[in-house]
């Protein structure tokens, strides 16, 4: 069993098509993610309602990283073990790109804003990033700008 973290962003005023999260393993510790949470406090009414396209990437080899948002320190679940090893990026609103890397859609979804999206896939579905390797989270720009809050759970070894 691995070290269990926790990387999260609140409030974050979104009105551009960004990457929520960039989580980009450490070298010799690949990690497994568990759960993606995102969610909205602005756009409650029907008439705000809107979907938006979420899609889960890998990125690998020497692909361009995002830029433009916050670094996030993960939240050990358990006092005592080590800090995190990979590095999490979050709300980047210059997206990743393949560079000269790949940067592949693992999964894609919609969801409406009102509900919120969680990614939460049984054990046998649970994406490994190896080292080097990078989770990356996008969703598509919203008609207006949406608050947004989420959270990503990953598992390192």
């Amino acid at each position: 069993m691995g070290r269990y973290y926790t990387a999260s962003f609140s409030a974050v005023s979104v009105s551009a098509a960004v990457d929520c999260f960039e989580v980009l393993a450490a070298s010799g510790k690949p990690f497994v993610l568990h759960e993606v949470v995102l969610s909205q406090s602005s756009d409650y009414g029907d008439a705000a309602a809107e979907g938006l396209s979420v899609l889960l990437k890998r990125a690998t080899g020497s692909y361009t990283s995002g830029s433009g948002g916050s670094t996030a320190t993960p939240a050990k679940h358990l006092t005592n073990d080590a800090s995190a090893g990979p590095t999490v990026e979050t709300n980047n609103t210059t997206q990743a790109s393949a560079g000269s890397g790949a940067l592949t859609t693992v999964r894609a979804e919609a969801f409406n804003v009102q509900a919120g999206w969680q990614y939460l896939p049984t054990p046998e579905q649970r994406l490994l990033f190896l080292p080097g390797e990078a989770l990356v989270v996008s969703i598509t720009a919203p008609a207006d700008a949406v608050t947004l809050s989420g959270s990503v759970v990953f598992e390192e070894f």
